[in-house]
């Protein structure tokens, strides 16, 4: 997912189908992509020095063994700087930080980021709890989609995953807007069979991708 911003017109095409989508249902559909969805820095700076003392520990040993000399104060000194540069280097480069983070921490932070957008931007309080969160969060190449109970206790869990995996395919080969504009018509599908547009419908959501 190389794609960081997404320019005007694909903002429209997106809120195009949004809208297109929309007409054929009562239910909501919301999109946001998010840059990233954590800062990385504790856990990053955690990591380094952890190494950092690992290597200190090793060079201890190695030290010990070639009979060669080191005062206490000075080898906690060299121990000290060096996490001190490390984490100089990670609050100045903040791209670095991402690449020290385990794959796993990574997800669950973009997961809990899906999850606060869908209580921040209210797509848990339509009407008929019909609401659907696309989320994509680029750093952590990650996309889930968030149905509210009221959806997602009549769409299988594969219908889910394989829109996730379609975006998914489509952001990684920088065609994020094409990913959202078929994802956005698929979960149009799924809520128009289960959830059809009444002349009494009203538009609870705003009908645009939010970048954050």
């Amino acid at each position: 997912m190389t794609q960081t911003t997404l320019p005007p017109s694909d903002h429209g095409r997106i809120a195009a189908a949004i809208r297109a989508a929309e007409a054929q249902t009562s239910g909501e559909i919301y999109c946001v992509v998010a840059h990233r969805s954590d800062g990385y820095f504790f856990a990053a700076a955690f990591a380094v020095i952890t190494g950092i003392l690992l290597v200190s520990l090793a060079a201890a040993f190695a030290l010990e063994h070639w009979w060669v000399a080191v005062r206490l104060p000075h080898f906690v000194i060299v121990q000290l700087l060096a996490a001190a540069a490390a984490c100089a280097l990670l609050w100045w480069l903040p791209g670095l930080r991402i690449r020290l983070i385990p794959r796993g921490l990574l997800y669950r932070a973009a997961h809990a980021n899906a999850l606060r957008q869908f209580f921040a931007r209210n797509v848990h309080l339509t009407t008929a709890r019909t609401g659907v969160l696309i989320f994509v969060s680029l750093a952590e190449r990650y996309v889930e989609v968030v149905a509210d109970a009221g959806i997602h206790a009549k769409v299988p869990q594969d219908a889910w995953d394989g829109i996730v995996r379609d975006l998914t395919a489509e952001a990684r080969a920088n065609r994020l807007a094409d990913g959202f504009v078929a994802a956005i018509a698929t979960v149009g599908t799924l809520l128009a069979r289960h959830f059809p547009v009444s002349s009494a419908d009203v538009n609870e959501l705003d009908d645009h991708l939010v970048e954050i």
